[in-house]
């Protein structure tokens, strides 16, 4: 496992205490372990491709445009084959 130091403010290291305290973690290790992990996943750091999302709105609008002849106000009474 990987150790780092890290420096807190004094209000936070208060919380972790209280929370240790009133047995939400075994101790601040875990506190701040869990914490962290659950920080990082809530945070999501991937980045997504620009093209797929250009793409993905190109569809989009591709589908927004599209008409149902049913709903045409006019009937087209030309039927050609």
């Amino acid at each position: 496992m990987t150790q780092i130091e890290v420096s807190l403010s004094d209000q936070t290291e208060s919380e972790l205490t209280r929370l240790v305290e009133q047995g939400e973690f075994i101790n601040r290790d875990q506190a701040v372990e869990k914490l962290l992990s659950r920080g990082l996943s809530a945070y999501q750091t991937t980045e997504e491709d620009p093209t797929t999302e250009m793409d993905e709105n190109m569809f989009e609008q591709m589908t927004d445009e599209q008409q149902d002849p049913a709903l045409q106000d006019e009937p087209d009474d030309d039927y050609t084959f």
